[in-house]
């Protein structure tokens, strides 16, 4: 039954492959269930109640990925859409938290709408070849950036932004100690090799005392304080249409951008560009933001960590279904997960995770083969695709890289006098995507 519904031989995997590529995307992804919590909180949200939402809505709409579109990529709340709730639309706009629910509820049920329509789905067709790997290899080096930044390997610098961190501090030789454990495995093509990295720094971690042993279970806190909160009527009420097309357009592309990304690294675009099943994966993640502010949480969206899995071998739904029944036993088991995905405290009094920051570093290098497919003598090609992938990590934002993408695209094309090579729809986002820039330059 397995075999026929998510068809494992044709993707050329297994149960085994399926099951150890979800647990790696869940390990490197279970941050989020301790990050989230913090920053909403800080827009009066109850902690315990964030909490139990973002593990309900993550799991739900991971399964949903799973089973309606047999693709090995999970969903969360946002990184950056959850900033952006917290700190700009009720922290500085002075909307309510419930309010701003509202805001993100509206926008996941025009999601909902427009994938009936297939309008999502035409968007991820439409991407030439050449952004389209652009995408994944600027997914890729944003991941890496993240990694970096979390093991401590790259620091802030006031006078050149980034530079390289102190190599003789703990975390920074335990990030150091997981990426040469995980490079090894991967150099001898040992399958798990991410998770088997991760969890042998969790021991190193724990053998050092850098992390504390917290036990094994613990209860679920109450989902009463912000289950159905969300005030719909209020976030028309008070205008706050700018608001509501800002989450909009954030998680139109952020999932775009992830989706196309995974599946190019998953090889599950066909030869035509096209991408099977779109619809139903944009479907899950618009189900999944709505059900998320009916528990109490933000933009649920497709997470780029699901490459790690990928690399480690998932190739369909499957692991999705495996994600999913992770976040969901997180309710219960959230001690493991608060000591791999916890972070460890620095002397400087900041917070890095080196024992999941290897991984991302690794799965960046992954993605890097994608530029091969890059046509490097075309520059109407080359240049939109090298603005892409180096946006994104500068700019910390799939969105922006995409942007530029777009723009630079469609201009160059034109010039070119090959106008029609660009495709409407892209030409159409690359006129909104500069009328955002000129009227909504602070959003």
């Amino acid at each position: 039954m397995i075999e026929r519904f998510f068809q494992l031989k044709a993707h050329q995997t297994t149960i085994r492959r399926e099951v150890i590529g979800g647990l790696t995307t869940f390990v490197t992804m279970a941050y989020i269930i301790f990050v989230q919590p913090v920053v909403l909180s800080a827009a009066g949200m109850d902690f315990g109640s964030v909490f139990t939402a973002t593990c309900l809505a993550s799991g739900l709409a991971t399964i949903l990925m799973g089973l309606l579109a047999n693709y090995p990529i999970a969903l969360a709340p946002g990184m950056g859409h959850n900033f952006f709730f917290t700190y700009a639309v009720v922290l500085t706009m002075g909307y309510t938290w419930q309010q701003a629910l509202g805001a993100i509820f509206i926008s996941g049920a025009l999601f909902i709408l427009l994938a009936f329509f297939g309008f999502r789905e035409k968007l991820v067709n439409a991407l030439p070849a050449s952004l389209k790997s652009a995408i994944a290899v600027g997914i890729g080096l944003l991941i890496t950036m993240v990694g970096m930044q979390w093991s401590g390997l790259v620091v802030d610098n006031p006078g050149t932004l980034v530079a390289l961190g102190k190599l003789h501090s703990p975390p920074v030789l335990l990030s150091l100690f997981g990426l040469l454990v995980t490079a090894i495995l991967i150099t001898l093509k040992v399958r798990a090799a991410i998770l088997i990295g991760i969890l042998a720094s969790l021991g190193a971690a724990l053998t050092a005392g850098m992390v504390e042993y917290h036990g094994v279970l613990d209860s679920t806190p109450s989902l009463s304080p912000t289950l159905f909160k969300l005030d719909i009527i209020g976030a028309l009420e008070a205008g706050m249409v700018s608001v509501i097309f800002i989450f909009f357009f954030l998680d139109l592309f952020d999932t775009v951008g992830t989706l196309v990304g995974v599946a190019q690294e998953a090889d599950l675009i066909r030869e035509d560009g096209s991408l099977p099943r779109a619809r139903q994966a944009l479907l899950a993640d618009a189900i999944g933001t709505v059900t998320g502010t009916m528990l109490g949480t933000t933009t649920v969206t497709s997470y780029i960590e699901s490459s790690s899995g990928v690399t480690a071998g998932a190739r369909t739904g499957l692991a999705s279904l495996v994600t999913g029944a992770l976040f969901f036993a997180a309710l219960w088991f959230s001690p493991v997960l608060k000591m791999i995905g916890g972070g460890i405290e620095t002397a400087e009094g900041g917070r890095l995770y080196p024992i999941i920051a290897p991984a991302l570093i690794i799965i960046g290098a992954y993605m890097m083969k994608n530029v091969a497919h890059i046509r490097w003598s075309d520059f109407s090609e080359a240049i939109p695709a090298f603005l892409t992938m180096m946006i994104m990590p500068l700019t910390f934002s799939i969105t922006e890289g995409i942007a530029f993408g777009f723009i630079s695209y469609t201009l160059l094309k034109t010039v070119q006098g090959k106008f029609r090579e660009a495709p409407f729809i892209i030409t159409l986002f690359s006129i909104l995507f500069v009328l955002r820039y000129i009227f909504l330059a602070n959003g």
